[in-house]
Parts: C-alpha cells; structure tokens; sequence
C-alpha cells in the first residue's frame, strides 16, 4: 500500500485528520503518485467536505 493511501485509510478509520498528516499528504502530491492514490485522496476530499473527516487545521483556525 502506498503512503498517501496509508494516510487516507488512517483518516478516514479515527475521523481525524491531524496538521501532521495534512503536510504529508502535501510533500506527497507533489510527487508523482498513481491512479489509486488519486482516488484514496479524493474519497478524504469528499468525507472532509461532508465531516465525515475533520481537520485539525480548520479547527485551529475557528477557535
């Protein structure tokens, strides 16, 4: 299993996504990555727009 989708799956399992992971993620898009990455990061997309997933980063922000 690739990283960025390691990271999804850790995501998408606790409902969090931490500051930490979100940088990752970032160094890890700008590399070259596949189809199957794409699509782990577009299904943490869609549960991050819906709160399936919340971001310590928006958290910070709103506090």
């Amino acid at each position: 299993m690739s990283i960025i989708r390691e990271v999804v799956q850790q995501a998408l399992e606790t409902g969090y996504l931490t500051v930490e992971s979100e940088e990752k993620l970032r160094r890890l898009l700008r590399k070259k990555y596949g189809q199957e990455d794409f699509e782990a990061f577009m299904i943490l997309q869609r549960a991050a727009m819906i709160g399936k997933v919340k971001q310590e980063s928006r958290e910070a922000i709103s506090v």
